[in-house]
């Protein structure tokens, strides 16, 4: 292990949050078991990871993958200063998710109907009400809410999202007790030109909330966006071990930004992640193999540098 194999010291910070676990395994034919996912998760913590998207509280019968959630958490190793997030679409997965014991709960508001119906059964405005339920709910747990807008950057069904549409969203969620708004790339087709706009206009009226970007690389440009939200001075990215990821109710939705992809780019530009290049790598060859295919993610077949 180099030197900089967790970032170089003193470098400016940049956190990552890993989605591996639930959204990188969410549209995988192979649905892992129980204890393979609890391995991924405490192996990520082990590697550095402190913030982890562990679980979604979903119905089974729509996402087989996220089956067994309670399961999860109580197999996770609880480290001290490690927070794991906890996915949930609407009261009942919230309940859920407080009751297994997550860290925080992240709730997806997508900028569109025609995916927001697909995705979720249920419209935008109705996604918004029932976000201000779930707050409400929050209310006196201690337990942070964030909110992701999904499809910010384009839309499978709608096509083109104008940005005025997701400042909708977003002020809408700024009324609420998030504490972190996330701008999510979900099918992977934002340029950096438009990562640099909305989160312009999103700190506009985000009310000082914590940004987070959450890209997917289907068109090869997922890279480029978290480095212009970087130079943005967005300092909180997701990204998923061996660049594994998609939405099962998006077509053509492929991986998000590989974790150690990520970090060989942020650790070569002077950042800092903490999270070990290395083992993560390691990680991502372990989940391909588990998975049954090659990881997207390009580090564990090309190595770091220097070697």
């Amino acid at each position: 292990m180099s030197a900089d194999d967790r970032g170089p010291e003193g470098g400016e910070h940049v956190e990552i949050v890993e989605v591996g676990p639930r959204d990188g395994l969410q549209n995988e034919s192979t649905v892992l078991s129980v204890e393979d996912r609890v391995e991924l998760i405490d192996r990520a913590v082990a590697a550095g990871v402190r913030r982890i998207e562990a679980v979604s509280f979903v119905n089974p019968k729509r996402v087989p993958q996220m089956a067994g959630a309670e399961e999860v958490m109580a197999g996770v190793t609880r480290a001290p200063g490690v927070s794991f997030i906890g996915l949930a679409l609407n009261r009942r997965g919230l309940d859920r998710a407080l009751e297994a014991g997550v860290s925080e709960v992240n709730v997806a508001v997508p900028a569109t109907d025609g995916f927001s119906t697909r995705n979720q059964g249920t419209t935008v405005e109705a996604m918004l009400d029932s976000l201000v339920e779930m707050d409400r709910a929050l209310e006196g747990t201690g337990v942070p809410l964030s909110v992701t807008v999904s499809t910010a950057f384009g839309c499978p069904f709608d096509g083109e999202v104008a940005p005025e549409r997701v400042m909708e969203v977003v002020r809408r969620i700024a009324d609420t007790g998030a504490v972190e708004i996330a701008l999510a790339d979900t099918i992977g087709v934002g340029v950096p030109a438009q990562v640099r706009d909305l989160l312009r206009r999103t700190a506009e009226v985000a009310g000082g909330r914590t940004l987070r970007c959450h890209f997917h690389n289907t068109r090869n440009t997922g890279y480029a966006n978290a480095l212009a939200a970087v130079e943005e001075g967005v300092r909180v990215l997701d990204s998923s071990l061996g660049g594994f990821g998609g939405c099962p109710f998006a077509p053509a939705a492929t991986g998000n930004i590989g974790t150690e992809d990520l970090l060989y780019m942020l650790h070569r530009s002077g950042l800092r992640t903490g999270v070990s290049l290395s083992e993560a790598a390691e990680l991502g060859d372990w989940m391909g193999e588990r998975l049954g295919k090659q990881p997207p993610a390009y580090l564990g077949r090309a190595g770091g540098f220097p070697a």
